[in-house]
């Protein structure tokens, strides 16, 4: 199969500094979602400033930058599914970002975790495509080698609940069939999701840090589809306090907190 040809070498045809060019006073830390609700109060909260945009053909992505608690974070709407995240991320990394905070829904495979909890993929499988170009065929990839810990010292002290496992990423959402969920909950797997196994190639390959999480969305595990809270609208309350989470985790990054 071609996805077994992987070639690491560093330089490619084209590259992300080709198209995109460092932008003076970016913040190194930056964080990123993939609802555009959530996003929006984020930067409305933070009076956060457009700086940049990426080099998306179909869309104009705009790069903010923002002041946490007194840190400077840029911040930035992550596009849905593996190919679409991973090349604006190679945009932004080109531009001067060294560490991302990333979060997003997902759905979950184990009835028992509660809507709009927290999950941190501590692995994941790599049922999509764009993965492979950035790391040698396997089954799955380590996600977060950095600043789990940290992120553990927040949720405790917020008193947030959380679920560790695996997650499942995989290109096509209208193929998540009931026998592939319940091969991939055996597995190990507690969520499924679109982008984390590419991202975590990604970071890998480029040398810089991602920490992914989860807020949990639909349900895959009930009888019947349970959507939940996985409209960008619903539960905003709860999704703006896991956004908090996320820029409590860039400053203290950005501070060497870790």
């Amino acid at each position: 199969m071609l996805l077994t040809e992987f070639d690491p070498a560093r330089q490619a045809i084209a590259n992300p500094t080709d198209l995109v060019q460092p932008v003076p006073g970016l913040p190194r830390v930056a964080v990123s979602c993939f609802a555009r609700t959530t996003f929006a109060r984020m930067v409305e909260t933070l009076e956060a400033v457009p700086v940049a945009t990426s080099s998306v053909a179909n869309m104009e992505i705009p790069i903010y930058r923002a002041v946490c608690q007194g840190t400077p974070v840029a911040l930035f709407l992550s596009d849905v599914g593996a190919p679409a995240c991973v090349g604006l991320l190679e945009d932004v990394f080109a531009m001067g970002v060294e560490q991302l905070v990333l979060f997003g829904t997902c759905g979950v495979l184990d009835s028992a975790i509660a809507d709009c909890s927290v999950i941190i993929p501590t692995a994941a499988l790599r049922d999509e495509g764009t993965s492979f170009h950035y790391a040698p065929p396997s089954e799955e990839l380590p996600v977060n080698p950095r600043y789990l810990d940290t992120f553990l010292d927040i949720l405790n002290a917020h008193q947030c609940s959380y679920t560790l496992g695996k997650t499942w990423t995989t290109d096509a959402l209208y193929r998540e069939t009931r026998g592939k969920m319940e091969r991939r909950r055996a597995q190990g797997c507690v969520s499924v999701d679109m982008e984390c196994s590419a991202v975590a190639a990604l970071a890998a390959f480029r040398q810089k840090e991602v920490f992914q999480f989860f807020y949990a969305a639909d349900n895959l595990a009930s009888e019947q589809w349970d959507s939940r809270s996985l409209s960008d609208k619903a539960n905003l309350s709860a999704k703006d306090r896991v956004a908090q989470l996320a820029l409590e985790l860039a400053v203290r990054i950005a501070a060497g907190r870790d």
